[in-house]
């Protein structure tokens, strides 16, 4: 059993290599981890299997071959699917293998899984993250851990070849919760950032020269930093899915409801967003909330 990930003699694999699993996984073969990669689309795992990642047919041969595994999935059902389907990680784990979820999911399943993880002496983390496309390619994510201490300390060699901000934050579950702090935040401040954009415009300013002084000053942010770029070149491509965060404000809805927290702001982003999945714009960058505004 490992007690340890550092890169020497450690086997990572990576399920899931979309806008940031793809990144987030070639920085971990640039480190010098042996990495094997499963991906239900094979073609995403091209460029990695070129560079000298190795190839698994399924989420099990994914965790029959690792000392750690990691999912970077796109809703809760997957992380479900990969994990108690059959086939799954926690029925085809060996003991001491760690299983790093860095799917945005639900607090309760990444209890589920630690629950169930430790029974099977394994080694759970829910390690959700933040910094969209931009952060993964520059390995500057923000991640935000759950789970036992020491498998916290024990995971950190690898944590901390994906990110610059790696912070524990408690029991499993916690990092999912931090989560939704951040989505929380998030949605409300994308809402400022395309209205002011939109009041630039129609008072007749220039939106670049507007966002050269409030980006510096008391108004900043990343998404103002680095979405309102995009919005004003007209680019809506996604570093982070529309429908993704739907998924993040319903499940930080109910577990707002569930603790008696009425979120104002996050109901009213929910309600935007969802008009913006009903125009067909699911696929687009969050960023595309703008278009509500012209």
């Amino acid at each position: 059993m490992r007690t340890d990930l550092s890169p020497e003699g450690a086997t990572v694999g990576f399920i899931g290599l979309g806008v940031m699993g793809g990144s987030m996984a070639g920085h971990l073969l640039r480190a010098g981890y042996r990495l094997c990669v499963y991906n239900r689309t094979k073609a995403k795992a091209d460029k990695l299997l070129e560079q000298g990642a190795e190839w698994c047919d399924s989420p099990a041969e994914v965790a029959r071959r690792a000392d750690a595994v990691i999912t970077m999935l796109g809703f809760p059902r997957d992380v479900e699917e990969v994990y108690f389907g059959p086939g799954g990680l926690l029925e085809n784990a060996r003991p001491g293998t760690f299983l790093i979820d860095m799917t945005t999911s639900s607090p309760d399943l990444a209890v589920r899984i630690h629950e169930e993880a430790k029974r099977r002496r394994l080694r759970a983390l829910d390690a959700p993250v933040s910094g969209g496309d931009v952060g993964a390619r520059e390995a500057k994510l923000s991640i935000m851990v759950g789970g036992d201490f020491e498998d916290y300390e024990a995971a950190l060699p690898i944590l901390r070849v994906m990110g610059t901000n790696v912070v524990y934050q408690g029991a499993a579950g916690a990092g999912q919760h931090t989560k939704m702090c951040n989505q929380i935040a998030i949605a409300s401040n994308m809402m400022g950032v395309c209205e002011a954009l939109a009041y630039a415009r129609k008072a007749g300013l220039d939106p670049e020269t507007v966002l050269k002084s409030i980006a510096g000053g008391a108004a900043g942010s990343w998404s103002l930093s680095n979405l309102a770029p995009r919005i004003i070149r007209g680019d809506f491509s996604p570093g982070f899915y529309v429908k993704h965060f739907v998924k993040d404000m319903d499940i930080a809805l109910q577990e707002a409801e569930r603790m008696g927290l009425d979120a104002h702001g996050l109901k009213l982003a929910r309600t935007l967003y969802g008009r913006l999945m009903e125009q067909g714009e699911e696929n687009s960058g969050t960023q595309a909330l703008y278009k509500q505004y012209e």
